[in-house]
């Protein structure tokens, strides 16, 4: 570890391994806010998000086994993904070290498998995760940290999906003008149907397993907490979730399939008129349905199954659009609204390429 980085208090690796990945996050105590507070504070923009936790519940017997069924319909696509993009950023990367700056928490599980990935391939690798936050950037202190440490020019950025492009264009806004990064920062997913991000394995909305959970398939970490004294980024550990933490198990079981995998072919960047393609299919869908139900945010529109699930899980739903009911990759999606009585309609092709989408519920003052 360099001296840049061991020089900065941080919570380690979480519960991954040691060599896996470094949370550049700082260990912090905060209070947990109710959900419904947290709405208003919010909406009425007296508190940004990432200055709240609500409280991370243990998954029910019935999420667990649902997320046992996604792994074991979809690690081997998975899998061959992650290898795909191995590939391409091994093409892609001409210096002799890669070093993989992924976002907490939903880009660590792909992040962690592509350092293992890339490792196969005979590249040295380097995995930290750092945060950033939407309307606020990039945790400045820990990305150049990871400058210091080795340099800018092999940093690759690493997210689990978009679902309408928030992060991406927050990565974007926040390096614009920086002359260490290319206009388009070199962002990796593995599901873009926005045509927001660098490189994706595929435009498709997916039920990605680790998607469907939170701290236990990524380190036991909470969400990232902005700093209001300054410094680095803060998160949780949950200690107490530890009993039913599946994120070294996820790792092994998609490593175990990945190493069954024959030849695959690399992923290939998006070009200028493939991302155009896409981003023109996403705008009228998010636009539609933010007009038919009078949302002026769109920060309460949450399309994509995993960010239209994490919703149900973390904010106040007002309701639920699946294209298909009957779509075996929603049903966790609909058992956690049937508990939390949210409404769920089914609106077929015209929610676009996504198959699902949350709309949040307005917080009156």
């Amino acid at each position: 570890m360099t001296e840049a980085i061991a020089s900065l208090e941080t919570v380690g690796s979480g519960s991954y391994l040691p060599d896996d990945v470094h949370f550049l996050l700082r260990p912090v105590r905060i209070s947990v806010t109710d959900i419904e507070e947290k709405e208003r504070l919010i909406q009425t923009r007296r508190r940004h998000y990432s200055e709240m936790l609500g409280r991370e519940h243990v998954p029910s017997e019935i999420h667990k086994q649902l997320y046992a069924r996604a792994l074991a319909s979809n690690s081997r696509r998975m899998a061959t993904e992650v290898q795909a993009l191995a590939h391409a950023l091994d093409e892609a990367s001409a210096g002799p070290v890669i070093v993989l700056v992924s976002f907490v928490r939903a880009g660590l599980p792909l992040g962690v498998l592509l350092r293992r990935a890339l490792r196969g391939l005979g590249r040295e690798v380097h995995h930290y995760g750092i945060s950033i936050v939407r309307d606020r950037g990039i945790d400045r202190v820990a990305l150049e940290a990871v400058i210091r440490a080795h340099g800018a020019a092999d940093i690759v950025f690493v997210d689990g999906w978009t679902g309408k492009g928030a992060i991406a264009t927050e990565l974007k806004c926040t390096l614009a003008g920086d002359p260490r990064f290319p206009a388009e920062p070199r962002l990796v997913v593995l599901a873009d149907p926005c045509g927001r991000a660098w490189l994706s394995a595929s435009a498709e909305d997916w039920l990605i397993p680790c998607g469907i959970l939170g701290a236990t398939v990524s380190g036991l970490v909470s969400r990232s907490i902005w700093p209001t004294g300054g410094g680095l980024h803060g998160c949780v550990v949950y200690d107490h979730l530890h009993p039913h933490d599946e994120s070294r198990a996820f790792i092994e079981r998609i490593e175990a399939e990945r190493r069954e995998l024959g030849q695959v072919m690399p992923a290939v960047p998006w070009t200028h008129s493939q991302r155009k393609v896409l981003q023109a299919a996403v705008e009228p869908v998010l636009r539609i349905f933010a007009e038919r139900h009078s949302i002026s945010d769109p920060n309460r529109l949450k399309p994509g199954i995993a960010e239209a699930t994490r919703a149900v899980l973390r904010r106040l739903p007002d309701q639920v659009l699946v294209r298909n009911r009957n779509d075996s990759d929603v049903q966790l999606l609909l058992h956690l609204t049937e508990r939390a009585g949210v409404a769920v309609e089914e609106v077929g092709t015209a929610l676009g390429p996504y198959r699902a989408l949350t709309l949040i519920r307005s917080a009156n003052p």
